[in-house]
């Protein structure tokens, strides 16, 4: 598992910065007008073979291993446990009161919702390379850009759309 690093030119706030760091379990983000986003697993008594999946950027979807904070603020962090459905990949996270919810749409993208408005599409495949395109006539915070930002290079974008997964997961159990 490695690091990796990437600034992307965010619009008025200016750079942010992400850093994810599969192996330990980490993803920051940061910039000079973002508060700092941080969201971390915590391997503590769980078996090293188990520690991590392949397929989740930050390794893991247990919501009792991961913490999120932003701004230096304990956030309220939930991703759905990944099945079948694109549903099942979304995540949702409370910070102040505001309830965000990162949830699939196509194979490669995400839409970033705010209290059930959509804000955003965010693409990132497990790099730390998060691009942004915000919703026509949205404005975006600096806490949505935050948090936006860690929840796609954290769990990634896009999922299969289920009849696919199916296909694929019928396919596997075939004798060949």
């Amino acid at each position: 598992m490695s690091s990796a690093h990437h600034v992307t030119e965010e619009g008025r706030s200016g750079p942010v910065s992400v850093t994810l760091d599969a192996g330990r379990g980490r993803v920051e983000v940061s910039g000079p007008g973002v508060p700092d986003a941080v969201l971390l697993r915590n391997d503590d008594g769980v078996p090293e073979d188990r520690r991590t999946d392949e397929v989740t950027p930050v390794g893991t979807r247990s919501a009792s291993r991961l913490s999120l904070t932003v701004g230096g603020t304990a956030a309220v962090l939930a991703p759905a446990p990944g099945r079948l459905s694109r549903r099942s990949y979304r995540v949702d996270a409370t910070v102040g009161g505001v309830t965000y919810r990162l949830v699939p749409h196509t194979l490669a993208e995400s839409r970033l919702l705010r209290d059930g408005t959509r804000l955003a599409v965010f693409q990132a495949d497990g790099d730390a390379q998060v691009l942004a395109e915000w919703s026509e006539g949205v404005e975006p915070g600096p806490v949505d850009i935050s948090v936006g930002y860690a929840l796609a290079a954290a769990f990634g974008t896009g999922a299969q759309h289920f009849l696919a997964a199916v296909v694929e997961v019928g396919a596997e159990a075939l004798p060949w």
